[in-house]
């Protein structure tokens, strides 16, 4: 499993998106890497682009209603960081058709996404809740 519970930022809604954005993204890795054929992968490959396609957009748009909660600075950055990712799978997706279903364009996407993905919660997410710990905001939007 990719999750590490270091990532957490101790706000449930986008911990709760997070671990599920990683296990997508593990099986999503894991189906490219099988050994089964092309044609055996590409629905669930398919239907993994899909639904990243509608999470990644919810997820992100939760993340920043929280940011704007809590009063971050870095939320101008962070959205277009969240918008360029967005712009990316949308591009990466409309090629992908246009190819037909290229293997190989699925193969770097995946590679991508998931450097991406860790990165990101990593690095940006965890200065979100680097701030709300020092504002003494921390787990501020827990019950919505």
């Amino acid at each position: 499993m990719l999750w590490k519970d270091k990532y957490e930022l101790g706000v449930s809604i986008v911990d709760e998106q997070h671990k599920e954005l990683f296990q997508r993204v593990d099986a999503f890795m894991q189906t490219l890497r099988s050994s089964a054929s092309w044609d055996e992968k590409v629905q669930q490959v398919n239907e993994t682009l899909e639904f990243m396609k509608g999470y990644v957009v919810e997820h992100f748009r939760d993340e920043e209603e929280y940011q704007q909660r809590i009063g971050y600075p870095g939320y101008e950055a962070h959205k277009k960081i969240h918008s360029d990712m967005v712009d990316f799978v949308l591009q990466v997706s409309a090629e992908y058709e246009k190819s037909g279903f290229d293997e190989k364009l699925m193969q770097q996407f995946g590679g991508k996404l998931l450097a991406w993905l860790i990165n990101h919660v990593a690095a940006e997410d965890q200065r979100i809740a680097d701030y709300a710990i020092e504002k003494g905001v921390a787990g501020n939007g827990n019950d919505n």
